[in-house]
């Protein structure tokens, strides 16, 4: 069974342009969405990200919405503790495509620490 788990050097999930999430008044409460657009930044990278080292800067006080865990996906999006992997592994997958392409290296790191 394919586990997901986030991978060194990849920063997708800190892409937030709103265009390619229009659905987040959907998912995020409107404290949230505030929050959430307060940390877009230039190019739609989040102002906490840091695109050198590729890390968050605020990790360990990051928003809610910007963790990837079984009980965030189920408040936020109604997905089952039981099925969290699947999605999650989706959702990345998805992500790292959008933001680094198809035939990109962070893509075959994802899809092979995944496997």
């Amino acid at each position: 069974m394919a586990h997901w788990q986030c991978i060194q050097g990849c920063g997708a999930c800190c892409h937030l342009d709103p265009t390619d999430r229009p659905e987040l008044a959907d998912y995020l409460s409107p404290e949230e969405l505030t929050l959430y657009l307060s940390l877009v930044g230039e190019g739609g990278w989040c102002i906490h990200y840091n695109a050198e080292t590729r890390q968050c800067q605020i990790y360990d006080q990051r928003p809610r919405f910007c963790r990837v865990l079984p009980e965030t996906f189920e408040a936020m999006f109604g997905i089952p503790p039981e099925d969290f992997n699947d999605f999650a592994i989706d959702c990345c997958h998805q992500q790292i495509e959008g933001v680094y392409g198809p035939e990109s290296e962070v893509l075959a790191r994802y899809q092979q620490a995944t496997a």
